[in-house]
Parts: structure tokens; C-alpha cells; sequence
């Protein structure tokens, strides 16, 4: 179990570094020539993530190009030194644009990857040298034995799981970082834009619908949940008839009205917002809403059930017989018999909702059309994989990074459920 939740938490950090540093915005100042003192800035909202990867942001092609290439995908007639014109696949701008010769490109990228792998083996040295001197920072003669006590693994943790997860992460990471400053390692999208820096800006749009989405709806399934099964009666009766008039309504049309009303205002007071960042702050504010209102339903039948059976079992029929108040057992005794069963679910319906932002995005009731996600991404790919030849690294791009979220969660889900479930801990 420490194996899995050491892998998923290095990877969901990784993921929420990215998210916290792309939702720290500022506006640019822009330079002015007049003598006044007043300082103007551009309307175009950056984040601290765009400015620690100002390259991907600014190195634009004209349109397609695949990844690793040195030149566009499509072919286009070109004017040549003497005058003569030829079609022909034109150079890229900047991808591989160092290079003297297109057949230099496998050499360098080889160059590149060895020298961001054994970077990664030396970052990774460096932290072993730091973990054996804070082991042994108490009695610093101890620090061959502490060495060689890490290094033969002697821990109650698994030093091993986490050295190698942390070269894997050191690996992709200085290795996209490397090959990102001559090269697109994903390709351009039909606007030229690198695929890579549009994957990385969808972190925190997947972030923030799995988290906030996950905030709303967690308190009105939990509280209506554990009331509808404890105190039964005509209060099961109306919690009952909420969710099942909600679930009656398809999910898709209640949140495509909600956010067509919303584009409606928007459109009618576009004085109320400043930026288009801010429109689509607003709009993805709004979505998580609208989401966590019409997905508590399943948690909270799921509670109703767990409770139903709960508070036949012996030990709250005891607090009930010995005086004790129903919010008094609800505290002690339901609620943390359920919050493995919570927990589970609230990690479940996390990937679940990184997921429903593609199915969204694709029916047009998603994020904003200028907001970069996955769900756009992957919107935007269904008509480049109707091209002949295919455009497919777009919709490759999103997958794998949706993959790797949504495996990272579950896992961190089965690690938190045999932590928490009662059950577990008697069985060991």
C-alpha cells in the first residue's frame, strides 16, 4: 500500500505544482514612451507557469507540423533563391531550426536525451546525499551508516518505489524541458501553437473541475445522505424525492441551459468583464457549480444505504439505549464508518469529472472555447483525425495526460480506502 501511495502522491504533486502555478495570473506592463508617470497593462492575462515557459508560449508555427519535425505537415508552393516554384513541405520557424542539416536531427536528439538523463542521475544522487545527511544530522559521524542503511533500503518506507519514481519523474521532466527548447515534442496544433505547452496549460482547467466540482456537491450528499438513512420518515420521503426528480432530468440539457443562460448575461453585460480570461474564469466557476449540483445524487443514495444499515447495528442501538442524542451518534458513530465509503468516492467522482470536461467540451456546453483543456483539445482533434494523413498527436497528448491523472488518483483512492475503512485496520 505505501508503494502505491508514494507513486501517487509524486504524481499528483507534479500536477498540482503545475495547476497552483498557472492560477497565479498578472497583467503585463506595457511600455509607454509618454512622460507621464501612469503605468498601463495589457489585457492579455499571463500566469507564472506561461512565464516559466515563455518559449512554448511565443514559438508559433504557421499551422500542422508533427512532432520532432523540422517541417510543416502540409505541403505548400514555395518561391525558390532562383524564382522557380516548388511544393514542397516548408521549414519550420523554430522547430529544429538550429540544426545546419535535417539529418543531424536523430544525432541531436540523442545528444539532448543523454545529457537530460544523466542530469536526472545526478539531481537524484544530490537528493540521496540530502536524505542521508538529515538522517544523520543528530550525529554526523553516523553518516556512512546512514548511508549505507538508505542505500540497502533498511527503512519502514520504500526507499527504493520512491528513488525510482523520482528518477522516472526527473527523467520526463528534464527531458521535456531539454527537447522543448529546439524541438515541438508534441507537434502544433492548425494555429501553430505547441501541443505540449497546451497539454500543461490543461492541468489546472482538469484540476479546478475535479476539485471544486468535488467541494459543492461533498456537503449536500454527505448531510442529506446520512439524514435520509438515520432518521427515515417523511424526511427519507423528500430527500428521496429530490434526487430522484433530479436524476430524472438529463444531466447534459440541465447544464447546457444553465450555461446558456450564463453566456446570455455575459453577452449582454460584457461590461462586467474586463478580460476573456475572465469571462472564462467565470464561465469554468460556473460549470463547477452546475456540475457539483447535479452529481451528489449518487453519493448520497449510496450513504442513504450504508446509513440504513448502520444504525440497526449493535453498538448505536447501545448509545441510543444509554441516552445518547442522535447528532452525538451521528458524530461518533455513522459518520466515520462512512468516510471510507466518502473518500472512495469523492476520488472516483474526481477523475470521473476530469473526464465529463471532454464529453462536454465536444457538445459545446464545456469550458470556454478560449479556456485551453483537454476537453477542447480533444474537440478540436475530431476533425484533424478526419484528415488524410492523420493528425493524431493532439488527441495523443490529451489522452496521455488525462491517463496519467486519472490512474494517479485511482490508485491514491484504494490507498485512502484501506486507510480509512474500519475493516482494514481490524484485519490487520
Amino acid at each position: 500500500m505505501r508503494k502505491r501511495a508514494m507513486i501517487s502522491v509524486m504524481i499528483l504533486s507534479c500536477y498540482v505544482v503545475i495547476g497552483l502555478l498557472d492560477s497565479l495570473h498578472y497583467r503585463p506592463a506595457m511600455e509607454s514612451t509618454e512622460p507621464s508617470q501612469q503605468t498601463y497593462y495589457s489585457s492579455e492575462v499571463l500566469s507564472v507557469f506561461d512565464w516559466l515557459v515563455l518559449p512554448l508560449k511565443q514559438q508559433m508555427e504557421k499551422t500542422y507540423s508533427a512532432p520532432f519535425s523540422d517541417r510543416l505537415f502540409v505541403k505548400e508552393i514555395q518561391t525558390m533563391n532562383d524564382g522557380s516554384l516548388k511544393y514542397d513541405y516548408p521549414k519550420l520557424k523554430y522547430g529544429a531550426a538550429h540544426l545546419a542539416q535535417a539529418g543531424d536531427k536523430k544525432a541531436d536528439i540523442y545528444q539532448t536525451v543523454l545529457k537530460a538523463s544523466l542530469l536526472s542521475l545526478l539531481l537524484l544522487f544530490l537528493m540521496y546525499i540530502c536524505h542521508v545527511a538529515v538522517a544523520s544530522r543528530a550525529k554526523p559521524n553516523q553518516f556512512p551508516r546512514q548511508f549505507k542503511r538508505i542505500f540497502l533500503n533498511q527503512s519502514h518506507y520504500p526507499l527504493y518505489t520512491f528513488y525510482f519514481t523520482a528518477f522516472c519523474l526527473l527523467f520526463v521532466v528534464l527531458n521535456l524541458a531539454f527537447l522543448s527548447q529546439n524541438y515541438h515534442v508534441f507537434g502544433t496544433d492548425k494555429v501553430g501553437q505547441d501541443v505540449l505547452y497546451q497539454s500543461l496549460k490543461s492541468v489546472r482547467t482538469g484540476l479546478v473541475i475535479g476539485t471544486l466540482t468535488t467541494l459543492v456537491m461533498l456537503p449536500m450528499a454527505i448531510m442529506l445522505g446520512i439524514a435520509a438513512g438515520y432518521f427515515r420518515g417523511w424526511i427519507d420521503d423528500v430527500i428521496q424525492y429530490i434526487y430522484t426528480t433530479l436524476n430524472s432530468i438529463p444531466g447534459v440539457l440541465l447544464i447546457a441551459a444553465a450555461v446558456l443562460i450564463l453566456q446570455v448575461y455575459m453577452n449582454n453585460h460584457p461590461e462586467n468583464f474586463k478580460t476573456i480570461a475572465e469571462r472564462a474564469d467565470i464561465r469554468l466557476l460556473f460549470l463547477c457549480i452546475i456540475l457539483g449540483m447535479t452529481s451528489w445524487t449518487g453519493l448520497c443514495r449510496i450513504l442513504r444505504a450504508e446509513t440504513l444499515k448502520l444504525r440497526e447495528a449493535e453498538y448505536v442501538m447501545a448509545s441510543r439505549a444509554l441516552g445518547a442524542g442522535s447528532f452525538s451518534i451521528l458524530h461518533k458513530h455513522i459518520l466515520p464508518n462512512l468516510m471510507h465509503l466518502v473518500l472512495i468516492a469523492v476520488v472516483l467522482d474526481f477523475s470521473g469529472l476530469v473526464l465529463a470536461e471532454a464529453v462536454l467540451s465536444y457538445v459545446g456546453v464545456g469550458v470556454d472555447p478560449s479556456m485551453i483543456s483537454w476537453g477542447n483539445m480533444i474537440n478540436s482533434a475530431r476533425l484533424e483525425m478526419a484528415r488524410e494523413p492523420v493528425v493524431w498527436w493532439s488527441l495523443t497528448a490529451a489522452f496521455i495526460s488525462m491517463f496519467v491523472l486519472v490512474l494517479a488518483a485511482n490508485l491514491f483512492a484504494d490507498v485512502v480506502r484501506d486507510a480509512f475503512d474500519p475493516r482494514m485496520q481490524e484485519a490487520r
